[in-house]
């Protein structure tokens, strides 16, 4: 089906199924223990061998020698594969480096062996035996020290101009200029990334823990120079991923090139260790914002700049694209910068660009404001476009940042808010509220299902997308439920496998609205189907209630299926649809902070989150992901940090005691709202992402929030005690 003109009334519009709180179907396989994960796959026909990754203890170099003899020789060792004992692999062009090192090192715990043997521990145990010569060689490590060498990157966000920046600036009447900086940040997911390889002659099954099915094996057929349709991928539940598992990674590949190896399947998890400096990371970011705006508050000039670093032939975080279409000015400039750095590979991480680009953005807003003696909010709706600043002639397909802004202040008591820093006391707390845009744009993509009506009456859905935690099955069995209207216990999801329609996939908040789209498409192919089957005309017909319905006609669907099963495929495309108009995805995000006067502790005390994201297909999941992605966003604005050794290359604190994620005692009372509205130029659907939306801002409103209850600013995030107390109040 191609989606090519905007979408008119259909049959997701009755919402019967559709955009109802339906708790996650998978739910239940879930909580008690018998949804598998990659690492937990078990056939009791198979006889499992465990590997364990060895990686580089330098982070640029080569290899001088290896001497694995200990390793062979302890209990247990099947075999061990090492960088010396493969053929150079090939890098598959989602990879930066090779995710099984050679001879030369390009990044700190970049794989170079895989230790095989009957159990985990005997595997690991022998690793630790293996010898390493290593020379090694100077890197860059230090993303400030590096920016004067610094380029335009060859591929990612371009240089963008709009009338011009710099006398419009210079003319302003009040003039803002910072600059602020963001930390290395890990995914910490917490299932680590985990495959299961095994062979059967020169055709190869893979469990996995992947985001994007295709993607994987595509890149693995690269990876091991085998022809693709002859690797199985499955992966029908991960624990958690945020961008880290949407590209392939190593685990698969030592896992495939062990089993071949050791004759047998073999198992491989990635170490703690490996997830922060083996796989990707979100890239730290260095970002000059200048605002200039006349004393009316309306901005006449904007610019943007970052910095951030990767390996060689690598990409920068795009951390300027959203100050190209959230707020009105003529004059606009935005530029990136990529410095090479020998630090492990910079890649996606949950709303990239847009999650390090509002934490500096909106505090950049807020501080503005303050010089204008305007109120946050205010200063925010009065600079609201709804146009596409740099193309003024490009509309957006639908905009409620101000219809966020106004619900969100009125539901939060943002009238309440002081004025004056640091001037709300609650016993030994400071108290404070921030507020912050958020924005993500609204991407789709190709994506495949097939739609089978059995005899029995059940209706199945196989498609390769992936369940990330975020509910795929759910509103994939809600989308075919309402399509042919059937209750939701006649509709089976089978998921994340390779075999499957090649669908979306789960990334870039475009999965849920791509996927859906794509089960819409099977299934108007599937109800033609039945129309033909019954002799009903295709265009007139309706279902509901498990009948087909005609005018004054009422059939059982089952009667469509007495002959012989039907059995339909399609995949949604789309037109130039999106360059029509600008689709993007808007929200508010209000936090309310306590500090303590004394130590600078900062506590959370309430979060409100309006979004505005096109249709919700399913309330519950989507009010789930916007809550994680809110925790998340505490996590970044107050303790998520890798810390650099800037002299040996690597992230020190890798692993969860010294890298500080949020827990539930951090979290206090969460709330979510979403605005009643649809966007018919994104899909059949009318839907949009929202679980990226949902972390855009949330580090600037708790960082505005701060500033409110303390009067002390931080423009070097995170916003730890320690920038705090130096500063603080004297204690009365």
């Amino acid at each position: 089906m191609k989606f090519d003109t905007p979408a008119t009334q259909n049959p997701i519009d009755r919402m019967t199924v559709v955009g109802k709180p339906i708790e996650r179907i998978d739910g239940q396989l879930k909580t008690t223990g018998r949804a598998k994960y990659a690492y937990e796959w078990h056939d009791d026909a198979l006889s499992y061998a465990y590997g364990y990754p060895l990686g580089a203890a330098i982070a640029k170099g080569r290899i001088r020698a290896m001497d694995v003899s200990a390793a062979a020789r302890a209990p247990g060792v099947i075999t061990i594969v090492t960088s010396d004992s493969m053929p150079d692999l090939k890098t598959a062009k989602r990879n930066t480096a090779k995710l099984f090192g050679g001879r030369e090192i390009h990044h700190y715990h970049q794989a170079v062996a895989v230790v095989v043997a009957e159990t985990f521990e005997q595997a690991r145990a022998a690793a630790h035996l293996i010898k390493v010569d290593y020379e090694e060689t100077k890197g860059a490590f230090d993303l400030e020290a590096s920016m004067e060498g610094a380029k335009k990157p060859e591929d990612g966000e371009p240089d963008s101009a709009a009338g011009d920046f710099a006398p419009a600036f210079e003319a302003a009447t009040v003039q803002f200029d910072q600059t602020y900086t963001t930390p290395d940040q890990s995914h910490a997911m917490m299932e680590p990334h985990a495959s299961i390889a095994a062979w059967d002659g020169d055709a190869l099954t893979v469990w996995t823990s992947s985001q994007m099915i295709d993607w994987w094996r595509s890149d693995l057929s690269v990876a091991l120079d085998m022809d693709k349709e002859k690797i199985h991928i499955m992966s029908p539940f991960i624990g958690g991923g945020f961008g880290a598992k949407l590209f392939l990674r190593s685990d698969a590949v030592l896992a495939a090139l062990a089993a071949r190896a050791a004759r047998r399947p073999v198992k491989v998890a990635l170490p703690r260790p490996f997830l922060m400096n083996n796989t990707t990371h979100r890239p730290a970011t260095i970002q000059r914002i200048r605002i200039g705006a006349g004393q009316d508050g309306k901005i006449t000039a904007i610019a943007h700049e970052s910095w951030s670093g990767d390996l060689e032939g690598g990409s920068p975080e795009a951390a300027v694209q959203q100050t190209r279409l959230l707020y009105a000015g003529a004059n606009r400039m935005t530029a990136t910068r990529l410095a090479v750095l020998d630090l492990p590979e910079g890649n996606a991480m949950r709303a990239p660009g847009e999650a390090p680009g509002l934490m500096a953005l909106e505090v950049a807003m807020d501080e503005m404001a303050e010089k204008l003696g305007q109120d946050p909010v205010a200063f925010r709706i009065l600079n609201d476009t709804q146009v596409d600043p740099e193309k003024p002639e490009k509309a957006f397909s639908h905009r409620d940042l101000v219809g966020c802004m106004k619900l969100g202040a009125e539901r939060f008591g943002w009238d309440k808010r002081s004025t004056r820093a640091g001037a709300v006391r609650d016993g030994d707390w400071l108290v404070g509220m921030g507020v912050a845009a958020a924005f993500r744009n609204n991407m789709v993509m190709p994506s495949g299902a097939r739609v089978k009506f059995d005899r029995d009456g059940v209706l199945t859905v196989e498609t390769d997308m992936t369940d990330i935690g975020t509910g795929s099955y759910t509103i994939i069995a809600q989308t075919a439920a309402e399509m042919l209207g059937l209750p939701l216990d006649r509709v089976a999801v089978n998921l994340g496998d390779s075999r499957f329609p090649v669908s979306s996939g789960s990334g870039g908040q475009w999965g849920g609205n791509s996927a859906t789209a794509g089960v819409y498409a099977a299934c108007v192919k599937m109800r033609e189907a039945v129309a033909q089957s019954l002799g009903f005309n295709a265009e007139s017909i309706d279902f509901a209630d498990g009948m087909v319905i005609s005018g004054d006609r009422r059939v059982p669907l089952a009667d469509a299926i007495r002959e012989a099963p039907l059995v339909v495929e399609d995949t949604i495309e789309y037109g130039d649809i999106s360059e029509e108009k600008q689709q993007s995805t808007f929200g508010a995000h209000f936090v309310e902070v306590g500090v303590d006067i004394a130590t600078g502790e900062v506590r959370i005390r309430r979060m409100l989150a309006v979004c505005a994201a096109g249709r919700i297909l399913n309330p519950m999941t989507a009010r789930s992901q916007v809550i994680g992605a809110m925790t998340m966003g505490v996590g970044g604005a107050l303790s998520e940090e890798l810390a650099v050794d800037k002299k040996r290359g690597f992230f020190v604190n890798h692993d969860l005691a010294g890298y500080e994620v949020p827990v539930h005692a951090d979290i206090p009372h969460q709330e979510v709202i979403f605005m009643d509205e649809t966007d018919p130029m994104s899909s059949p659907m009318k839907a949009k992402g929202v679980g990226e939306l949902g972390l855009c801002g949330v580090a600037a409103a708790i960082n505005n929030a701060v500033y409110n209850a303390t009067g002390i600013r931080v423009r070097n995030y995170p916003v730890t005690l320690d920038k705090l107390i130096g500063a603080l109040p004297q204690i009365s």
